[in-house]
């Protein structure tokens, strides 16, 4: 059976869809989360945010794309204090990102500033503030600069003590069921943490070095009691603080 799979073009999602590579569609993960929502994919990795919005979804247990602590593609350069900041450009092909920062903001900062759309080809230098994500965010820390750097999973960790799930595999209600579609993304993800040592060699952001611990190290892929745990927690700040309908629990399966 062939299945509409979704996926995203950045470093960390590799070791999720290795050796199934030509069975995947790519796409920013905002656009992903409209096809996904709007049925024409089955399942694909998209920002957990997506998920906390839409009562239309099963979520694969026991794989994610999270981290415990500094995350080193998710980052808030900014030359001003936070808490002070009064307009920030935003990368908005990551929903759960844009909405991490506007929780860290009003909680942990007590600031609400102006949101806007990152330009294309955007400098760091040209703006006050830049949330950056992905393989940009990678490229951007390699710089040098006048600017201050927030990472937002370290961050959260600090304010929480939980660590942060930035995506997972959602697929429409009920598609989890197919033993098949289920083995194939769990069989990706085993190999691909197998075999990291390749997809560092084979891929070219920033250094080897920092490729290895990013994988490694800075993302982890396992959906735990902890990693569920932070989804509930971002999900109860979410709706206290407006930013998504109030919804029922979710429906993780295994």
């Amino acid at each position: 059976m062939s299945w509409r799979i979704g996926s995203i073009p950045y470093l960390n999602v590799r070791p999720l869809i290795y050796g199934i590579e030509d069975q995947v569609v790519s796409t920013v993960p905002s656009q992903l989360a409209e096809l996904l929502h709007r049925g024409e994919f089955d399942t694909g990795i998209v920002p957990v945010a997506e998920v906390l919005r839409h009562d239309q979804y099963d979520i694969l247990d026991n794989v994610a794309i999270a981290a415990n602590g500094p995350v080193q593609s998710v980052l808030l350069f900014h030359r001003e204090p936070i808490a002070k900041l009064p307009r920030i450009a935003v990368d908005t092909s990551s929903r759960s990102s844009v909405m991490l920062l506007r929780i860290l903001l009003r909680l942990v900062y007590r600031n609400e500033p102006e949101f806007y759309p990152r330009p294309t080809g955007a400098k760091l230098d040209e703006h006050p503030a830049m949330l950056v994500i992905g393989d940009d965010a990678i490229r951007c820390a390699q710089l040098t600069g006048s600017w201050s750097v927030l990472d937002l999973s370290t961050a959260w960790r600090e304010f929480t003590g939980l660590p942060f799930v930035f995506a997972v595999w959602a697929g429409q209600r009920g598609v989890f069921k197919d033993d098949g579609l289920r083995n194939l993304l769990l069989t990706a993800k085993a190999n691909g943490l197998a075999n990291i040592e390749k997809i560092v060699q084979a891929t070219t952001e920033a250094t080897p070095e920092f490729r290895r611990e990013y994988l490694t190290r800075s993302i982890r892929y396992d959906l735990g009691v902890a990693e569920k745990q932070a989804v509930a927690k971002f999900q109860q700040y979410a709706v206290e603080l407006g930013l998504i309908p109030a919804r029922g629990d979710l429906r993780y399966v295994a």
